[in-house]
C-alpha cells in the first residue's frame, strides 16, 4: 500500500465520519427547531381560541380556561365515543380523534404549554386585537387595546386579509390569526403579536447553524488527527497481505523448478508424453500465476513520481502495440492503430507500456474470431491522456463488466481457461491507472467491448 493509497483510506474516513457527524447534528438541529415551531403553533392556537370564545377580551380568571377537561373532549368534537347507537364508523372516527386529542394534550403538559396563562400578566403580556365582522362582511367593532403597534384601520385591513384565507387558523409574517364563524353569520377575527416567538424561532436556527458550523469544522480537524491512528490496522494488514505473497511467491520457485527439472529429464529419459507435456504447461501457467502476483503486488507499491519525467507516450504505445502485431495475425484478427505523433506527459515509461500490454493482451485473447482490435490515443483535456484499447466480443450483452477489474474474476471460466487468462491483467492495469490520478472503466455497444483509460 503506498502513499496515495493510505492517503485515499485516511480522506475516506475524514469524509465519511465528518458526514455521519452532519447528518446527526442537522437532526437533532431540526428536530429541535421542529418541537419549537410546534409549541409556539400550539401556544398561540390555545390563545386565538381563548379569546375568540370570549368574543376578542381576555377576561379575569384564576384558573386558566384553556385547559381543555377530558369530559368536555366529547361536546367540543361533537361526536360521542361511547355511543351505542351510532355507526361503528363514527365510533372509530370518534375513537381516532380522542386518541390524537389525548395525545395531543400530553405532549402539550410535556413542553409546559399553558402553564403561564393562570399568571395575572398574561392579560397584559399578550398583545393582539380582534376584529369582529357582520353578516355583511362590514367591520361592526375593532377591538385594539391590547396592541400598540396597530391601529384601527390597520387592523381591520389585516383581519380582512386573514378573513380571505382558506385556512381558519394560520400564519402571516410575525401574526398568528384565527377566523372563526358564528351562528347569526357574523365572524370575529382574531390576530395574535408571536413576534417575539419568531424572534426565538429565528435565533434558535441561526444558533443550529452557527453550533452545526461549527461541530463540522472541529469534528473534521479532530478526525484528521485520529485518522492515522484509525487506518493503522488496515495498513498493518494490507503490508502483512503483500509480504504473505511476495514470500510465497519466492518459496514456490524452487519447487516448480525441480518439477520442470525433473520432467525434463523423464523426456529425455523416456521422451515426450502426454502426461510430461501437461506436466509442463501447469508448471508454466503457475510460473505465470506467480509473476502475475508480484507484478500486482509491485503495482500497488509503486508510487514513484520523482522518477517521472516527460515521455512521448505516442512512442510508447506505439511501439508496444506493435509487438503485438504477429500475434493478432497468428489468431486471424485485425490490429489497428490511431494514435498522434506529440502526445506526452509525465510518466513513467515503463508504466504506460506494461498497461498498453496488459490491454493489448486481454483485446486479443478474447476478440472474436476475425475480429478487430483498435487502439486509439487522443489528448484529455491540457495535460491529460485517453487511451481505447477495443475489440469485437459478441458474448458482452448484459455482462457486468464492473467485476472484470476484480481479481481472479471469470465471466467464463472455461473460455478464460482455454485462453490462458489469470483474471488479474485488469487490476493490474486499474492499480497502474490509479498511480496518474485516472479512471478506467469497460463498455459495450454494437458487439464491441472498449477499456477506456484516462491518465494525467
Amino acid at each position: 500500500m503506498n502513499d496515495q493509497t493510505i492517503r485515499k483510506l485516511k480522506n475516506k474516513f475524514i469524509l465519511f465520519s465528518t458526514l455521519s457527524f452532519t447528518l446527526v447534528m442537522v437532526f437533532i438541529a431540526g428536530c429541535m427547531y421542529a418541537a419549537n415551531a410546534w409549541v409556539t403553533h400550539s401556544e398561540a392556537r390555545r390563545v386565538l381560541d381563548f379569546i375568540a370564545d370570549n368574543n376578542g377580551e381576555i377576561p379575569d380568571y384564576e384558573k386558566s380556561e384553556l385547559d381543555v377537561q377530558p369530559e368536555n373532549i366529547e361536546e367540543k368534537s361533537g361526536l360521542s365515543i361511547s355511543s351505542g347507537n351510532g355507526s361503528s364508523e363514527v365510533s372509530r372516527a370518534a375513537s381516532r380523534r380522542s386518541f390524537y386529542e389525548q395525545f395531543s394534550k400530553s405532549l402539550e403538559q410535556f413542553f409546559a404549554i399553558g402553564s403561564h396563562y393562570a399568571s395575572p400578566e398574561f392579560a397584559y403580556s399578550t398583545r393582539y386585537f380582534a376584529v369582529i365582522f357582520n353578516a355583511d362582511g362590514g367591520a361592526e367593532e375593532v377591538k385594539t387595546g391590547h396592541i400598540a403597534a396597530v391601529d384601527r384601520s390597520q387592523a381591520v385591513e389585516l383581519a380582512r386579509i386573514a378573513r380571505n384565507r382558506r385556512k381558519s387558523i394560520g400564519r402571516f409574517g410575525d401574526y398568528y390569526y384565527e377566523n372563526r364563524q358564528r351562528d347569526d353569520g357574523s365572524s370575529i377575527v382574531v390576530i395574535l403579536d408571536c413576534t417575539d416567538n419568531v424572534a426565538t424561532s429565528r435565533r434558535l436556527l441561526n444558533l443550529s447553524l452557527i453550533l452545526i458550523g461549527t461541530g463540522v469544522l472541529l469534528s473534521g480537524i479532530v478526525m484528521r488527527l485520529i485518522a492515522g491512528r484509525v487506518v493503522q490496522s488496515e495498513v498493518r494488514n494490507t503490508e502483512n497481505q503483500k509480504a504473505f505473497i511476495t514470500n510465497a511467491s519466492h518459496e514456490l520457485k524452487t519447487p516448480l523448478a525441480v518439477i520442470k527439472a525433473n520432467t525434463e529429464i523423464l523426456e529425455m529419459m523416456g521422451g515426450e508424453s502426454e502426461w510430461t507435456q501437461s506436466t509442463m504447461r501447469q508448471v508454466d501457467r503457475m510460473t505465470g500465476l506467480i509473476q502475475n502476483l508480484v507484478m500486482i503486488t509491485r503495482a500497488q507499491e509503486q508510487d514513484n513520481r520523482q522518477d517521472r519525467v516527460e515521455t512521448d507516450i505516442s512512442k510508447a504505445v506505439r511501439e508496444t502495440v506493435h509487438t503485438f502485431a504477429p500475434v493478432a495475425t497468428q489468431d486471424g484478427k485485425k490490429l489497428e492503430t490511431d494514435i498522434p505523433d506529440g502526445l506526452s506527459m509525465l510518466a513513467e515509461e515503463g508504466q504506460i507500456r506494461q498497461l498498453v500490454s496488459l490491454l493489448v493482451d486481454n483485446a486479443i485473447k478474447y476478440c472474436d474470431a476475425g475480429g478487430t482490435i483498435r487502439v486509439v490515443l487522443s489528448r484529455k483535456g491540457r495535460s491529460g491522456l485517453r487511451l481505447v484499447v477495443s475489440n469485437n466480443y459478441a458474448a458482452g450483452k448484459g455482462v457486468d463488466f464492473s467485476k472484470f477489474f476484480e481479481r481472479f474474476y471469470r465471466e467464463d471460466k472455461s473460455h478464460n481457461q482455454d485462453k490462458g487468462g489469470y483474471g488479474i491483467g485488469l487490476s493490474i492495469a486499474e492499480n497502474l491507472v490509479d498511480q496518474y490520478h485516472g479512471s478506467i472503466r469497460a463498455e459495450f455497444h454494437d458487439g464491441i467491448i472498449s477499456f477506456i483509460c484516462i491518465l494525467y
